[in-house]
C-alpha cells in the first residue's frame, strides 16, 4: 500500500523524475518526464539515460552525456548537484530544463542508483508566453508558432525608434537552413515541416528571453536583439548554430539533422528596416560562400 502512494504521489507531480541503477539504465520514468521530453516510459525504461534519449548539453553546447554528466558524477560520489541543461525533446527541438541529481542508498549507504527530477526553465520562454497572450493571430506563424514576418516588422520599427531616440542598439540574425530545397526533395513537405519545427523551437529556446525570433518566410528566420553589441551578438549566433546542429529529429529509425548559415549586423541611426535586413541577409550568403554551418557577423 505505502509503495503504491508513493508511485501514485510521482506520478503526479509536475516536476519530470526518472531513477537509474548504477550502470545509468533507467528504471522509471514519470507522467511529467513524458510530457516534457515526448518520450513515452515505455520507449525509455530499460535503456541508457544517455542512449539518444534526453542527450543533455549546457548553454555552450557540450554534451554532458560525455563531458561532465551531473547524475554520473552523483553515482560516483552521492551529492546532490543542481544545473541548467537543455535536454532533447523526442521531435528534435532543445528544451530548458533545471536538473537535480540526487544519490539513491541501500540499507547499508551503498549507493545503488539515483533519481534526476527536472522542470522547465521558464526564463527562457517568457517571450513566447509573452507571444501567446496576443488576441490577434495575425502576428503568429502558424506552423513554428512563433511570430512571423508582421510581428518581425513591428518590432524592428519599435527597436529602431529605440535606436534613433534613445540611443539603443539592437541587431538582428538571419538565419537559412542549409540545403532545405533538398531535403524537401529527398524526405518530402510533412518532414520538412517537422525540421522546420525543431529549427524554430531550438532558436527559440537557445537566445535570451529579452530577444525575438520570427520566421521571414520559407526556410528563413531572423532574431531581434535588443541591447546588443557585436561579440554577444557573435556568441549568441553561435549558439543557436551549435544548438540546431546538436537536434535532429527521428523518422523510421533515422536520425535526421539540419545545419544553418546565419548573417548578422548590427543596427545604425542611418539604418532603415530594410537595410538592416539586407546587411544581416548578405552576411548569411557570405557564411553561405564560407562552406556553410557557420556565422558571419559585421
Amino acid at each position: 500500500m505505502e509503495q503504491t502512494f508513493f508511485k501514485e504521489l510521482l506520478e503526479n507531480l509536475y516536476d519530470g523524475v526518472y531513477y537509474v541503477d548504477t550502470q545509468k539504465v533507467v528504471t522509471y520514468w514519470n507522467k511529467s518526464a513524458e510530457r516534457m521530453s515526448g518520450f513515452s516510459s515505455e520507449a525509455v525504461i530499460g535503456n541508457c539515460c544517455a542512449d539518444n534519449i534526453l542527450q543533455h548539453i549546457d548553454d555552450k553546447g557540450v554534451e554532458l552525456c560525455l563531458h561532465g554528466c551531473p547524475l554520473e558524477q552523483t553515482l560516483i560520489d552521492g551529492k546532490i548537484r543542481d544545473v541548467d541543461v537543455f535536454l532533447h525533446h523526442k521531435d528534435g527541438h532543445r528544451v530548458p530544463v533545471s536538473v537535480r541529481a540526487s544519490a539513491i542508498r541501500n540499507e547499508k549507504n551503498e549507493i545503488i542508483g539515483a533519481v534526476e527530477i527536472f522542470s522547465e526553465n521558464s526564463k527562457q520562454l517568457e517571450i513566447l508566453k509573452e507571444m501567446e497572450t496576443l488576441k490577434k493571430e495575425v502576428f503568429i506563424d502558424p506552423l513554428t508558432q512563433i511570430g512571423n514576418r508582421k510581428f518581425a516588422e513591428l518590432n524592428l520599427a519599435t527597436r529602431m525608434n529605440d535606436l534613433k531616440g534613445n540611443e539603443i542598439l539592437f541587431g538582428v540574425l538571419f538565419i537559412d537552413i542549409d540545403h532545405f530545397k533538398k531535403f524537401n526533395d529527398t524526405y518530402g513537405h510533412n518532414i520538412g515541416d517537422q525540421v522546420l519545427k525543431m529549427v524554430s523551437k531550438t532558436i527559440t529556446n537557445a537566445v535570451r528571453s529579452i530577444d525575438i525570433a520570427c520566421r521571414w518566410g520559407g526556410e528563413e528566420f531572423i532574431v531581434i536583439l535588443p541591447n546588443m553589441d557585436m561579440p554577444t551578438m557573435t556568441t549568441i549566433g553561435e549558439k543557436i548554430r551549435l544548438f540546431i546542429e546538436k537536434s535532429w529529429i527521428t523518422i523510421n529509425n533515422e536520425n535526421l539533422k539540419v545545419t544553418v548559415s546565419i548573417g548578422g549586423a548590427l543596427a545604425t541611426k542611418e539604418d532603415t528596416i530594410e537595410s538592416i535586413i539586407h546587411r544581416s541577409d548578405t552576411q548569411m550568403y557570405q557564411s553561405k560562400k564560407s562552406g556553410r554551418n557557420c556565422v558571419t557577423i559585421s
